[in-house]
């Protein structure tokens, strides 16, 4: 009986969880990295308030999942979406690998070398993670139309139907 209280018990929490995770037609809470949370690669704050006007997509990332779904960024990079109408964001959940800091920063200077059109972003403390209940140590994509409403969410890697589920997402919306 004792294990079946606490299997409920456990089994409650989660289910909350997962009630508050950020879906498909939401607008996310307010988040922004600054100072000991984390910014842009020049030191500058990042807020979501940046996703509201224009079409944007947020690569999520845990630097050990860094390269997942490069497909998925080199597809974006060959749309060449207007970029008065469209902007792409690395965030780099930072708290999620053991790697030291000044690695993890050389790999997103070369990354913001290879796509100079996405905005790079250091998420220190997991703000993400805990604000929008996203998947932490992973790779999640979300597409934001230009009302700052989630409209494409994948946590994990794209499959090639996702991908272009993705663009074709972005095109619609722009």
């Amino acid at each position: 009986m004792k294990y079946l209280v606490i299997l409920i018990l456990v089994s409650a929490l989660f289910q909350i969880n997962q009630a508050v995770a950020l879906e498909t037609g939401e607008v996310p809470s307010k988040v922004e990295l600054k100072e000991e949370l984390g910014g842009r690669l020049d030191g500058k704050p990042w807020s979501s308030d940046e996703l509201y006007g224009i079409v944007s997509v947020i690569f999520y990332v845990a630097p050990d999942e860094s390269d997942t779904n490069n497909p998925a960024s080199e597809a974006l990079k060959k749309e060449k979406f207007p970029l008065d109408k469209f902007q792409s964001y690395g965030i780099v959940n930072m708290a999620a690998t053991m790697l030291p800091n000044f690695i993890i920063n050389s790999v997103l200077k070369e990354k913001q070398q290879r796509y100079p059109m996405t905005i790079y972003v250091r998420d220190y403390k997991k703000v993400l993670v805990q604000a929008w209940k996203i998947s932490d140590h992973s790779s999640n994509i979300m597409v934001f139309d230009k009302n700052g409403t989630l409209i494409f969410r994948k946590d994990g890697k794209l499959a090639a139907e996702e991908i272009q589920q993705m663009i074709t997402t972005i095109r619609d919306n722009l």
